[in-house]
């Protein structure tokens, strides 16, 4: 087979683009022309290619991976594009390339910038990436009154562009623990539809119990009783033997622990929405709240400071940077890394998802909170702001006095505490080898 100067084989599937403004062709136009601003204002969930001659670039939403491989052919070079590592082991084993494969020479395109590759035989170069999206830090003034309006305001409004986006008759359903980011997505989506004239019966809350126990499912029934809204609430209660940490491994292409184990109740919820609903597309989560207001503990990572943690810019959306040593080419860091948790689980059941706290227009005012002034060193004032700030955003823009209530990871709080140690070991090595030995037929 001969290729033209140098082939690109496309493996995106065409119906995973969610393109709000405007065209997949329009998207294209601006990669090519290197259109920080113009990629940076695309509304929506993308992952894109586009090609000139031996010139490619890649972008991608934050939201959802972008993945690709250089393979080598007699013809010249061919790049392997798709969202998963499997699917490009697939099509070099289809090729008769498989030779070539492994898992770790699959690359992801950086979150936040325009990638571009020159595919123009041994050896080609180093891709070259080139940031669309870089707010200013720290500009809003130490109020928190101000700071949390500006932060709802900007949630507020990018659920508002994607509902107009849906059809207004199809359910929402929204995965609730009744913590401070599902929960503030879900008060927006219920004020959202009133204000618009709809029906707020669109709307439901999920919450997941495995065997009836978990903190979640009496948290969330308390949040909301507390704001008069306990007809959205509908519990999935599933049986700890749903919780397949290995199918997960094999979901998310990952095993890192926190990621695995959040997959895996990840896909328990999803998959009894599906069991109950058949038909249930739309599904919204409150990811990336997490990463935007640094509500990690720092302690139990030591590579971290609070220094580390408020100076570098979207570290938990990023990781280090593409620029720096610390940064996997594999997988890219931060919630670019973590973002395949949703995405690929919502892709597995046929759900398309959607977190508002990923889009740019949330990011740059999270971004642009004083954090080192508000917090002077402290990591509890740190972990207070959280609460903070979007309780005083959600009263401020809603009127909605919104609980708040402890913060704990997703897995956590689905299970009854006595058995949190033994449903999630930590066990890492476990998982890499497990996702290891998915692909050894193939290495």
């Amino acid at each position: 087979m001969a290729y033209a100067i140098a082939h690109v084989i496309n493996l995106i599937p065409s119906d995973s683009q969610c393109l709000w403004s405007v065209s997949e062709v329009e998207a294209q136009r601006r990669l090519l022309a290197l259109d920080a601003d113009g990629v940076c204002e695309l509304e929506g969930s993308f992952a894109l290619v586009a090609q000139e001659g031996e010139r490619v670039v890649l972008a991608r939403s934050l939201d959802r991976p972008l993945r690709y491989f250089l393979a080598k052919a007699s013809e010249g070079p061919v790049l392997i594009v798709a969202e998963r590592i499997d699917v490009i082991g697939e099509e070099l084993a289809r090729r008769g390339w498989a030779d070539q494969f492994h898992p770790s020479y699959t690359r992801m395109v950086p979150g936040h910038h325009i990638t571009t590759l020159r595919l123009i035989g041994c050896p080609d170069p180093n891709p070259v990436h080139k940031r669309f999206f870089d707010p200013p830090r720290g500009v809003l003034p130490p109020d928190l009154d101000v700071i949390g309006t500006r932060y709802i305001e900007a949630l507020y409004s990018e659920l508002q562009s994607w509902l107009e986006a849906q059809d207004r008759d199809e359910p929402i359903g929204v995965e609730f623990s009744g913590g401070i980011d599902s929960a503030s997505v879900l008060l927006c989506l219920y004020k959202l539809l009133l204000n618009g004239g709809q029906s707020p019966s669109r709307l439901k809350a999920f919450t997941l119990t495995v065997d009836g126990e978990g903190a979640d499912a009496r948290q969330a029934r308390e949040f909301l009783t507390r704001v008069d809204l306990e007809m959205l609430g509908e519990v999935i209660d599933v049986p700890c033997s749903a919780l397949d940490p290995l199918r997960a491994v094999a979901v998310i292409e990952d095993y890192k622990p926190l990621d695995v184990e959040c997959a895996a109740v990840n896909l328990a919820l999803l998959e009894g929405i599906r069991e109950r609903y058949p038909d249930w597309r739309l599904i919204v989560d409150g990811d990336g709240g997490d990463e935007n207001l640094k509500d990690y503990p720092i302690e139990v990572n030591s590579e971290l400071t609070i220094r580390s943690v408020v100076n570098n810019r979207m570290l938990y959306q990023e990781g280090w940077g593409v620029e720096s040593i610390k940064h996997s080419i594999t997988y890219s860091g931060g919630y670019s890394r973590g973002c395949v948790r949703s995405y690929a689980c919502a892709r597995a059941h046929g759900f398309v998802g959607f977190s508002p706290y990923t889009r740019p227009n949330v990011i740059e005012v999270a971004e642009a909170i004083p954090f080192a002034q508000l917090t002077e060193g402290s990591h509890d004032r740190l972990y207070a702001l959280k609460g903070e700030i979007v309780k005083r955003g959600v009263r401020s823009v809603l009127e909605i006095d919104m609980p708040i209530f402890e913060k704990r990871r997703f897995q956590h709080g689905s299970v009854a505490e006595s058995q949190i140690k033994r449903l999630f070991p930590q066990n890492e090595a476990r998982y890499r080898r497990h996702f290891e030995s998915l692909h050894a037929a193939a290495v």
